[in-house]
């Protein structure tokens, strides 16, 4: 198949629009090869030309590359010039409210120069733009934009991506993600917006003081409650933003005994040492672990690249092991909650996390909720919130001045915890006990489908509501977002699509009581969630 006149045609006009250089060039030798008959070439050419990247609720995420589909200098002044236009248009604009901006960024391929384009287009449509000193964690922005009532905040940032891609996430006022309609009126605002190459940009930005990240080094630090230090900590910030900014708040906490993954505590972009540079993933804290046992630590800490998710790991009997999302998730809840000065608090999860937090919320006279996936549902869960948590390792331990996940402040909080029971002789494992005795034991797990077809997965979606499994009670939940909830005595299934990957989730949960001892009901919980796994297989396959 050969090079198309609409998307050779299409490709020049991207390479004059484009202010880059390097990605004009970049370009060039793409299109160049595939007029000369590459295939190869011409499939790659074919995929960066395929449509802009999308504007969601997660803002924008891609391979850093030249082309309408990906993260690059034009993608990212044409991006922030339909965001301007947006807050203008919302009332939101430079001459309204504080009129700040914040930029920050992380350590990714290009960061550094999409936050200055991203300032400057700011800076030239009159925002007062104040850009981080350097690569810096997501939830420092965060933290800036509702300490200074800033009317938006902008990081680059693609999370714990794999090593090729970037993205563009953007916080409004009060330090909350983009929710709907936002995102899709300002998608309509960059189709709006010019070539690139003649939106005005500027250099009148200034850079944030040491004071503002100090602000935040030590709202931190006094988030502990106990008087506990003596704890030894080995962290690891996966090759990203997070591990000396982590060391420093942990210190400023009294936490002073933290031994860091050499090969993985400077900021790198290849991510060398891991296959995909998220915690969640198998493997990824093989290193971490390791140290921790090497140095005997009572508790290990991950970060993800951009420090907004923590993960923790445990000695566990005589083997170290990572918590899963929801262990950490109850563990810290438990404790704000048992701490907590606010007389009418609330909690929040997601519809996929465990059960348990809701029966840990009751037995504290606290209020609780469910919501969506993703922090800007959470972080909007109601009034009186001072605790939130995800299953994918997100934790928002200070809802008052950090609206957004906070891998910093939730291993500074979980330092705390650890500190306070190995004090009274005991470990997070002890304390997760004590919840199953208190509560029941709750285990989850989860069943991932990936797809080439993508519309095999709505079809699916449409099979499961038509014929439902007469095992469970089946709920439509939320039909606007795609979720189905399966129930039985003590077992919960929630299936949807995923927001962000080609694939059908399930997210499984069992709970057992405990009558004959915690072996016992383990090995029960273990045995009834092995065959729901199955089961939910079966159904979604």
């Amino acid at each position: 198949m050969s090079l198309t006149p609409v998307l050779r045609d299409a490709t020049f006009r991207w390479i004059a629009d484009d202010p880059s250089a390097a990605t004009r060039e970049e370009l060039q030798g793409v299109l160049a090869r595939a007029m000369g008959g590459d295939p190869a070439a011409l499939e790659d050419l074919r995929d960066r030309m395929a449509g802009p990247l999308t504007f969601g609720t997660a803002g924008l995420r891609g391979p850093v590359r030249a082309g309408t589909n990906g993260m690059n200098v034009a993608t990212v002044v044409r991006t922030t010039a339909g965001v301007a236009a947006w807050l203008g248009a919302s009332g939101l604009g430079a001459s309204g409210a504080s009129g700040v901006v914040f930029v920050g960024r992380d350590a990714r391929h290009g960061s550094e120069e999409f936050a200055t384009a991203a300032a400057e287009v700011m800076a030239a449509a009159g925002f007062d733009v104040r850009v981080l000193p350097g690569p810096l964690p997501t939830p420092l922005l965060a933290f800036l934009v509702r300490r200074h009532n800033a009317v938006a905040g902008i990081q680059i940032t693609a999370s714990h991506n794999p090593p090729a891609d970037n993205g563009y996430k953007l916080y409004l006022t009060g330090g909350s993600q983009i929710v709907p309609p936002s995102d899709g009126e300002i998608e309509k605002a960059i189709e709006a917006v010019p070539a690139a190459v003649s939106v005005p940009r500027a250099s009148t930005y200034s850079v944030v003081p040491d004071a503002d990240v100090d602000a935040y080094l030590d709202r931190v630090a006094s988030l502990p409650r106990g008087t506990a230090r003596t704890l030894k900590i080995a962290l690891t910030p996966m090759h990203g933003v997070g591990g000396q900014f982590a060391v420093e708040a942990l210190r400023r906490a009294g936490f002073t005994d933290v031994h860091v993954v050499r090969s993985q505590a400077v900021p790198d972009p290849d991510f060398p040492t891991v296959v995909f540079p998220n915690p969640e993933e198998p493997g990824a804290s093989d290193e971490l672990l390791a140290l921790a046992a090497s140095v005997d630590a009572d508790l290990a800490i991950a970060l993800d690249p951009d420090a907004d998710r923590c993960a923790l790991g445990v000695r566990d009997g005589s083997a170290w092991r990572m918590l899963r999302g929801d262990e950490t998730g109850v563990l810290l809840g438990s404790l704000v909650l048992s701490t907590v000065e606010n007389p009418d608090p609330l909690v929040a999860t997601t519809i996929v996390s465990s059960s348990l937090l809701k029966s840990i919320a009751a037995a504290h006279g606290a209020r609780y909720a469910e919501t969506l996936t993703g922090f800007k549902w959470l972080a909007r869960a109601g009034e009186g919130l001072v605790f939130a948590y995800e299953e994918a390792l997100g934790n928002c331990v200070d809802p008052e001045f950090v609206a957004d996940k906070d891998g910093i402040s939730a291993a500074v909080v979980a330092a705390d915890l650890a500190a306070g029971l190995k004090a009274s002789g005991r470990t997070l494992p002890d304390a997760l006990d004590q919840l199953a005795l208190d509560h029941g034991l709750h285990l989850t797990d989860q069943v991932s489908l990936r797809y080439t077809d993508l519309s095999l997965i709505g079809a699916t979606m449409a099979r499961l509501r038509a014929e439902p499994p007469a095992e469970f009670a089946s709920e439509d939940l939320l039909p606007g977002a795609d979720v189905l909830r399966w129930t039985a005595p003590g077992v919960r299934v929630i299936v949807r699509p995923s927001g962000t990957e080609p694939k059908l989730k399930a997210y499984l949960e069992v709970v057992e009581p405990v009558t004959d001892g915690l072996p016992s009901a383990r090995e029960a919980a273990k045995a009834r969630l092995a065959e729901l796994r199955e089961r939910v297989t079966a159904l979604v396959s």
